[in-house]
């Protein structure tokens, strides 16, 4: 085999290495919930989550598309939300593998994969009739496992994150963010949030529907809550097995 060859297979077999995984933390159930034979093969597949979380990110930028006509430009960074998510834990694994991880990084796309993982499946449960409407059964179905494969690969990050407390608390500013002008003081027009069954866009304008808003609302903000709860607890487990040893 030739050089090149070999050092072309010896790349190759780098992405699925799990020999460099980083040693489990004793943390509790409630904060590493996976199995741990299931987070030793996500890590160890992680370029190829990766990939899949991209071409997620590309595909939720197109089901954004008519939303993204009625929002003021200044605005459009905040609006497709799982999309982001979907990045930044893209990001988070890809910059972990090469080395350069950014613990901001990972505490967004724990924030990211924890809420919009969880907040979609939830509204497409509680205004199911409304979704199936606009949806086919496929999309649907499609639409609510992903999102919940999201919620399970924020689990993942724990094993080569500490959750300092800066990083949380740039993730909780930044979604923080998200809630306010989804929910509760739009900087521009009205507020941004997914847009929901009901919804309507009127000349320009998008309505928001009660009592379709404040569930959602409220789903939202719980979520930006508990994600905060559950870094900042990693970190302090983390810090106790540490003086323990």
């Amino acid at each position: 085999m030739s050089s090149g060859t070999e050092s072309l297979a010896g790349r190759v077999a780098s992405l699925f290495d799990g020999a460099s995984l980083p040693d489990p933390d004793p943390l509790p159930r409630w904060l590493a919930p996976l199995p741990r034979a299931l987070e030793n093969f996500g890590l160890s597949i992680a370029w190829v989550i990766v990939l899949v979380n991209l071409v997620g990110t590309a595909f939720g930028f197109w089901y954004y598309r008519f939303q993204f006509v009625a929002e003021p430009s200044v605005i459009l960074p905040l609006v497709p939300d799982s999309p982001v998510a979907t990045l930044f834990i893209a990001l988070s694994l890809a910059t972990w593998k090469l080395g350069r991880e950014s613990e901001t990084l990972n505490a967004l796309a724990f924030f990211g994969c924890w809420k919009l993982g969880l907040w979609t499946p939830f509204v497409l449960v509680a205004f199911a009739d409304g979704f199936l409407a606009a949806n086919s059964l496929p999309m649907y179905a499609f639409l609510l496992g992903s999102h919940l494969m999201m919620a399970v690969e924020a689990f993942l990050i724990h094993r080569y994150s500490d959750f300092p407390v800066h990083a949380v608390a740039v993730a909780v500013a930044w979604y923080g963010l998200n809630d306010v002008v989804d929910y509760f003081v739009p900087l521009v027009g009205s507020p941004h949030h997914t847009l929901l069954p009901g919804q309507r866009i009127v000349d320009g304008t998008i309505t928001h529907l009660s009592p379709t808003h404040e569930i959602a609302a409220a789903g939202a903000v719980v979520l930006t809550l508990t994600a905060t709860f559950l870094t900042l607890a990693t970190r302090v487990k983390k810090l106790e097995a540490t003086d323990r040893r």
